[in-house]
């Protein structure tokens, strides 16, 4: 399909396993994301959640079953041939998995420098450190962080950290972001903000998403708001789940490796299932 399809694939599992010492990760998981979509999961923990988003990019091989990331099965592939599907994804770790030892600037700036595609295209020949720098500034405005270049992570918040971690894992423009449990431990406003920013990337580039959380608001407003660019602030959705110019938005519950739920939010909430319920608005901080 284009590059410019709404609808084009992005990830897609097909009944994929995964299993550690004989314990299953991932259990016949099978699953599509295209472009523009986002998929939130839920589950207990070690339930498969952060399994799943290591081996959409390939961090780990399933033991069945297939994987595509932008079109291209994945399951068979070397380090060597992921490294250019990988430069088109990024990824939020929980805490923000910052370098220490590094200034803000040099986090952020650390994927543009250090995947072989991009570092190609950004300064060929040993030149273009300024078109980097740009990069970063830009990507650090955008989520409102100007002033922390040269600090170290030691010296932010704990949810400027996380917006670190996520200017890092936009600033590349990616076509897939991961997120994995990108408000656990944060106050309610600033988690809040943490999905805006999500949100205004989505609206903005069109970014497929898959995100792990624990809090049902995250869902919740991703799956019922937009970014308003000429407002700067969210407004709620007419049809956040399907028709012309919404998003598609689809609830996961994941349980011993398993999809025990796929579903839109008005689905999840009708779920009777006990442990499915356990994630449904009631249940939620």
């Amino acid at each position: 399909m284009p590059q410019d399809s709404p609808h084009r694939e992005v990830v897609r599992f097909e009944d994929v396993s995964l299993h550690f010492g004989g314990t299953p990760a991932l259990d016949h998981v099978s699953f599509e994301l295209g472009a523009g979509e986002t998929r939130i999961i839920f589950g207990a923990a070690g339930s498969g959640k952060t399994t799943l988003l290591k081996a959409a990019l390939g961090l780990i091989k399933p033991d069945y079953g297939r994987i595509f990331l932008f079109g291209q099965e994945i399951t068979g592939m070397t380090e060597q041939e992921l490294f250019d599907l990988r430069a088109r994804a990024g990824i939020l770790f929980q805490e923000g998995g910052l370098f220490d030892s590094l200034t803000i600037e040099q986090n952020v700036a650390y994927p543009l420098l250090n995947q072989r595609v991009l570092r190609e295209t950004i300064h060929p020949n040993g030149a273009g450190q300024q078109a980097v720098a740009e990069r970063v500034r830009e990507i650090l405005h955008f989520v409102e962080l100007d002033q922390t270049l040269e600090r170290f992570p030691s010296e932010i918040s704990g949810g400027m950290r996380r917006r670190v971690g996520i200017a890092r894992a936009l600033v590349t423009e990616p076509a897939l972001l991961l997120y994995d449990s990108p408000t656990a431990g944060l106050d309610p406003i600033t988690a809040n903000t943490i999905i805006t920013l999500i949100l205004k990337e989505r609206e903005l580039r069109n970014t497929a998403t898959i995100l792990v959380t624990h809090r049902y608001l995250d869902g919740h407003l991703i799956a019922n708001f937009r970014y308003n660019p000429s407002s700067g602030a969210l407004e709620r959705t007419s049809r956040a789940s399907g028709g012309a110019g919404s998003v598609t938005t689809k609830f996961f519950v994941m349980k011993e490796g398993r999809l025990a739920f796929e579903g839109s939010e008005a689905e999840l909430q009708a779920a009777s299932d006990p442990y499915i319920r356990k994630f449904q608005r009631h249940g939620s901080s």
